[in-house]
């Protein structure tokens, strides 16, 4: 049972959020929180496998209270859900250590594939979004975002490389996966070799060093 917490400030909204996920097979919501402080307090009295964190609540906002929950919990996985998609608040999401960002207006089945792939220790972006912030890195990395150029392509085998070109599309690990027909866990596998060859740090980096290095496929 995958064991999540909802953090919204708007009582109507967060319900709606709380119903839907109790709906669904597999997961069940053990906390809630009105504001980024209510969150971090939750957090500590319900242990959470995964997080649904909006963005601006009173109080403190859902950056911060996701900034000072890694801090204490490295390992929590943080979902940011907001009514926001702007660039800005995906990169800061992203900065603060969030492993994924949504919608609100994200299909019921999208955000329980996400709340899943989240709870595996996946990123969850969706291909549009992934393909938004790496367009904004290539053009203004910030600093220290990959410290140094990594190796050459050539250090990947053909099965890295192909693992790195769906990577850099957006999918997750389930979902490349089914696309090359291996398990789940051997795509994570594949996944962390990556980044231990390349020096670098998450998925979104893994798509950037795609696009610089000519690996990714070209957008449609």
């Amino acid at each position: 049972m995958i064991r999540v917490l909802v953090a919204d400030d708007q009582d109507l909204v967060r319900a709606g959020i709380v119903a839907t996920i109790d709906a669904q097979d597999g997961m069940a919501v053990v906390g809630q929180a009105a504001d980024g402080a209510a969150a971090l307090r939750t957090v500590d009295a319900c242990a959470p496998d995964v997080i649904l964190m909006d963005i601006r609540m009173p109080r403190m906002d859902g950056l911060e209270a996701t900034r000072r929950i890694l801090a204490a919990t490295p390992a929590a996985r943080i979902i940011v859900l907001t009514t926001f998609d702007a660039d800005d608040l995906v990169h800061a999401a992203l900065g603060a250590g969030a492993c994924g960002y949504l919608v609100k207006d994200a299909p019921i089945e999208e955000l329980a594939t996400a709340i899943r792939a989240a709870a595996r220790g996946d990123a969850v972006l969706s291909p549009a979004i992934t393909a938004r912030v790496v367009e904004r890195l290539l053009a203004h990395p910030p600093a220290g975002f990959v410290a140094a150029l990594p190796p050459a392509a050539e250090t990947l085998t053909d099965r890295e490389l192909e693992v790195v070109r769906l990577v850099a599309d957006g999918l997750s690990n389930l979902e490349i996966a089914r696309i090359v027909h291996l398990s789940e866990a051997t795509v994570k596998t594949h996944v962390g070799r990556v980044l231990t060859k390349l020096a670098l740090r998450d998925r979104v980096q893994v798509a950037v060093w795609a696009h610089r290095h000519g690996v990714a496929r070209p957008p449609i």
